[in-house]
């Protein structure tokens, strides 16, 4: 038994590539979809099955019910076989106990068999998902295994197949079956019958990975690909930039003899790659974009509505090879830059500019400087007319008039465009910040004149009311726009405008009151620190006397460290003792304190006993020696002492005087 279930556990194994806990878990899935089958058991009750895959044998466990006569042992079992499982088992409570059938290796095996086969299935669809969802955007190899109308199927790793449908091939690409493909993994679905595998040739993307795979720079990360344009099997467009300095991006990718570039060609079906450099200079790059042909000038507008447009110049003769095969070079180069590129020969851009100078008011004070040249502008453009010869000199007139020209017009539609700006920010000011937050949905206007404004293609208040503040006529001239629906748009519009700036009112309001409150408490906070940090000082300052606790010391134990210069011997007089309650006693600390503050030290926790004196005395203070003052509490008497030290001759001598 032993060896049969090892050699067909292994067996399972090699075959699906799956796991051991996998194919285990497979397996005891099924033992328990058997026991219930074979004993008709519940699915509400718990059932595990433990399966050996060292000798196959099964054991199924079950909870049950302890109870004191058993009726159906399907559910039940007695105290006594209870208590053998677990102690503390009592009547009423759950147990699992073993409960496998006899001969149930054999049952198991006939009724646990679609079981089994189904769980290994779907681990076999998840372990497919997994692997290949990792690998989305990355070239895979498979073999062709069918082709049909709907496109070609492919054999993957793990079993799995891939479908690559016919808009995701090369256009005149044909393939047999068993040939070996390279392909893109595109996209994984997920589907009841596994994953769906879809796979390009025809992406962008697929060109980026034959690059990094034959391209050691690219892959490294010297060379960067910043854009990709393709039509695929025909022609693509790759712009490339050194990230490292002394590095050819086109030399790299193209290779010595070209080798690189054209084994890339061969697995495109012959589809031709332009590869460029990247520029940061917008013109540059759009010149270079439009190779192989030559340009003359390139001139951006970056302010006109929708796209921005670059108006692109080139001697006559380059003009097909410019725009390309039914337009493929020039649609290519403008989505490799992602700019409108209009271009025009030279003998049409300076026909064009020559008509905007003479015809348009903004230019009239270029036209006025420019008026010696234009005869010879018109003179040169019917030259080529009649198709009589035009000379080079007269060709670089022409093109230096276009520059002028196409130039002066950029700077005044910029002009233009900072002007609209300015009257936009303005516009914008007066309208609360909160409308640009409202959708168009909580306009609270008349059926009627809401199905007028939502066709304006706006989503929110704010945008349709600075639509209204700049331009009223083109709401005013809106279909179904009537004088009523006027007056009702414009009160909605008022009415919008004044709860938004009570709302923002409100809002600045509190905002100021938190940040009053804030400000209060941060306050409080540092007074209550710096409090706690002078209480701390003085704390320190002032130590309770030793045997004796902070919380229960009648008196503190003070030292006061008195400094030589400044400070004099303290009279008899003026000593301060202490006797035992219910006595009469001399003045005590709080009656040094009341009378002259000034004879107490904070800092050093000590008394000061200085007399005014003149000049004189004050010079015999200086010369006096350190002298400290200690007052000592004695809980046993219950009496407070003072004891006097005063330093006689050497640093180590001390005389100490009780009173």
């Amino acid at each position: 038994m032993k060896n049969e279930f090892l050699l067909a556990f292994n067996e399972v194994l090699e075959e699906k590539k799956l796991p051991k806990e996998v194919i285990l878990d497979a397996v005891q899935a099924a033992m328990v979809s058997a026991y219930r089958r074979t004993v008709n058991a519940s699915n509400a009750q718990h059932v595990d099955a433990v399966v050996d895959p060292e000798t196959g044998n099964v054991l199924i466990y079950a909870e049950k019910e302890v109870v004191d006569s058993v009726e159906d042992d399907r559910t039940e079992v007695s105290l006594k076989d209870a208590v053998q499982v677990e102690s503390e088992a009592e009547i009423g409570s759950m147990v699992v106990v073993e409960t496998t059938p006899q001969n149930f290796g054999r049952v198991a095996a006939q009724t646990a068999r679609q079981v089994i086969q189904q769980r290994i299935r779907e681990a076999e669809r998840e372990a497919q998902h997994e692997h290949f969802s990792s690998q989305l955007g990355e070239i895979v190899s498979g073999v062709v295994q069918a082709i049909n109308h709907a496109g070609i199927t492919l054999g993957l790793d793990m079993k799995a197949e891939g479908l690559m449908p016919r808009n995701q091939m090369i256009p005149g690409e044909r393939f047999r079956v068993h040939d070996r493909v390279r392909t893109l993994l595109l996209e994984v679905k997920t589907s009841p019958r596994g994953p769906q595998i879809i796979l390009s040739r025809s992406h962008k993307n697929f060109l980026r990975r034959l690059l990094e795979n034959e391209v050691p720079e690219i892959y490294h990360g010297m060379v960067e690909i910043r854009s990709i344009a393709r039509e695929p099997g025909h022609r693509s467009k790759v712009a490339v930039s050194a990230l490292q300095a002394g590095v050819d991006p086109v030399g790299a990718c193209v290779g010595i003899r070209g080798v690189r570039i054209q084994a890339i060609v061969r697995e495109l079906h012959d589809e031709k790659i332009d590869v460029i450099e990247w520029n940061p200079d917008p013109g540059q790059y759009i010149a270079k974009a439009l190779s192989p042909a030559r340009v003359s000038g390139v001139y951006l507008n970056e302010y006109t509505k929708g796209a921005k447009t670059a108006t692109v110049v080139v001697p006559e003769d380059q003009l097909s090879l410019a725009i390309g095969r039914d337009g493929q070079n020039a649609r290519l180069a403008a989505k490799l830059t992602s700019w409108r590129i209009d271009i025009k020969s030279l003998p049409e851009a300076a026909t064009d500019a020559l008509h905007k100078l003479q015809s348009d008011t903004p230019l009239a004070d270029l036209a006025e400087s420019q008026a010696e040249i234009l005869p010879q502008i018109e003179n040169i453009l019917a030259k080529k007319a009649e198709g009589r010869p035009v000379t080079p000199e007269e060709y670089q007139v022409l093109t230096q008039f276009v520059e002028r020209v196409e130039g002066t017009i950029i700077k005044i539609e910029e002009e233009i465009r900072k002007v609209e700006e300015e009257r936009e920010q303005v516009a914008r000011a007066g309208i609360p910040n909160l409308v640009f937050e409202m959708p168009l949905a909580d306009f609270e206007v008349s059926d009627r004149l809401y199905a007028v404004v939502s066709g304006t293609g706006y989503d929110t208040i704010g945008d349709l009311m600075l639509k209204y503040s700049l331009d009223p006529d083109s709401l005013d001239a809106l279909s179904g726009m009537g004088p009523k629906s006027w007056a009702e748009f414009q009160a909605a519009m008022e009415d919008v405008k004044q709860k938004a700036q009570e709302q923002e009112l409100a809002q600045k309001e509190a905002e100021e009151a938190l940040a009053l409150e804030a400000e209060a408490a941060e306050k409080a906070a540092a007074a209550e620190q710096a409090e706690a940090e002078a209480l701390e000082d003085v704390e320190a300052d002032v130590p309770v006397g030793e045997g004796v606790e902070a919380e229960e010391a009648p008196a503190e134990e003070i030292e006061a460290d008195v400094e030589a210069e400044g400070e004099a011997e303290a009279p008899e007089d003026a000593q301060a003792v202490v006797v035992a309650e219910g006595e009469e006693k001399t003045t005590s600390l709080d009656d040094i304190f009341e009378l002259d503050p000034s004879k107490f030290d904070v800092e050093t926790g000590g008394v000061s006993f200085e007399e005014d004196d003149d000049q004189e005395t004050k010079k015999k203070k200086k010369e006096k020696r350190k002298k400290f003052v200690e007052i000592e509490y004695d809980p046993d008497e219950d009496v407070t002492l003072v004891k006097k030290k005063r330093k006689r001759g050497d640093e180590s001598e001390w005389e100490e005087e009780w009173t």
